[in-house]
C-alpha cells in the first residue's frame, strides 16, 4: 500500500480456486437412477445445461454487483477520533467528507487537524469550502483566519475575522485573531487597539493576556509585557507556553536565573542553555529588542 494513502485501508479478499482434471470417458461407470446407461443421461440432458460437477459460471451480461456504499460513522466513533493524533484525525474526517461532502462538522475538524500537521493551505482551502456553502459560518470563519495567520498571511484574515466579529461581537477570539492579523499586515495602531479589546472582553485569559504582553514584547516595552506574562502563566489551563514567554521577557530584563528556572521545567537541558545564551545577548543594552531580535530566537 502506498505510504501516502491515510484515508482509507484496501483488504484484498482471498479466493480458492478448483482445479478440474478432464477424465478420460472410457473410465467413467456412472450409475444411474432406474438402470439408465451414463451414455443415454448425456444425450438427453437438455441443450446448454451445465454439467453436474461443473464451477458455476456468470450469466452472459450480467454486470457484477457493485460494491457496497460506504458508511459514516457513528457518532461515538466521530467522538474517539477527536482523540487521534493530527495525521489520524485528518484520515478519519477526510474520509467523513469524500462520503458526505455536505458534512461541514466533519470539513471543520478535517481543516483543524490539517493545521495542528502545518498543512496552513489546505486547512484554509477546507474552511473555506465551508464558507461557500455557509458564508456566515462563525467556526468556519475563525478557521480560516487562523489558517492564514499561521501561513504568515495575516492579510487575509482580516477580513474573516471582521465578519466573525460582526456576527459575535462579545467573544474575543475573533478580535484576538484580527489584533494578531493587523500586525503581520504591519498595521501597528489598530493591532494594538485589537489587542487590548480582546483583553477587556476577556481580561482573565491566557490568551489574551499572553498576545498583548507579546505585543509589548516584541515592541520593545517588556516592562509593560512582564505583568500581564505573569498572570497569564497563573491563569487557568496556562502550560508551558505561556511559562515560557515569561522566560523570554524575564530573561531580556536580565532576570536571568528566574528565567532559567521557568526555562527548565518544559524544556531540556541543551535547549535551555541556548536560549540563556541568546537570552543574555539580547539583554544588552546596546542591542534593541526589536521583533527581529525576538524572532531569531524562535
Amino acid at each position: 500500500m502506498s505510504s501516502k494513502s491515510i484515508v482509507g485501508v484496501l483488504v484484498a479478499g482471498v479466493f480458492a480456486t478448483v482445479a478440474y482434471a478432464a477424465v478420460p470417458w472410457p473410465a467413467l461407470a456412472l450409475t444411474l437412477p432406474f438402470g439408465a446407461p451414463a451414455a443415454k443421461a448425456a444425450a438427453t440432458q437438455s441443450p446448454g445445461a451445465q454439467p453436474a460437477g461443473a464451477p458455476p459460471t456468470a450469466s452472459p451480461g450480467k454486470a457484477p454487483a457493485p460494491p457496497p456504499k460506504p458508511v459514516k460513522a457513528t457518532p461515538e466513533q466521530r467522538a474517539e477520533a477527536e482523540r487521534l493524533n493530527p495525521l489520524g484525525r485528518a484520515a478519519f474526517w477526510a474520509r467523513e467528507v469524500d462520503i458526505d461532502p455536505t458534512d461541514n462538522d466533519a470539513r471543520l475538524k478535517l481543516a483543524k487537524a490539517l493545521r495542528a500537521l502545518g498543512k496552513y493551505e489546505e486547512a484554509g482551502a477546507a474552511a473555506d469550502q465551508i464558507l461557500v456553502m455557509q458564508p456566515n459560518n462563525y467556526e468556519a470563519l475563525l478557521e480560516s483566519a487562523r489558517a492564514k495567520i499561521d501561513a504568515n498571511q495575516g492579510f487575509y484574515a482580516i477580513d474573516d475575522a471582521q465578519r466573525a466579529e460582526a456576527i459575535a461581537p462579545r467573544d474575543w477570539r475573533p478580535v484576538s485573531l484580527l489584533a494578531v492579523a493587523m500586525e503581520q499586515s504591519e498595521r501597528e495602531p489598530e493591532a494594538l487597539a485589537a489587542h487590548q479589546r480582546a483583553l477587556e472582553l476577556a481580561p482573565d485569559n491566557a490568551a489574551t493576556l499572553t498576545n498583548l504582553g507579546m505585543y509589548y514584547a516584541t515592541h520593545g516595552d517588556p516592562q509593560r509585557a512582564e505583568p500581564l506574562l505573569r498572570k497569564a502563566a497563573a491563569a487557568p489551563g496556562a502550560g508551558a507556553q505561556e511559562r515560557q514567554n515569561l522566560a523570554l521577557v524575564l530573561g531580556l530584563e536580565g532576570h536571568f536565573d528566574e528565567a532559567e528556572r521557568l526555562e527548565r521545567q518544559d524544556l531540556p537541558p541543551s535547549v535551555v542553555d541556548n536560549n540563556l545564551a541568546y537570552l543574555r545577548a539580547a539583554a544588552d543594552p546596546a542591542r534593541p529588542h526589536t521583533w527581529d531580535s525576538l524572532r531569531a530566537n524562535q
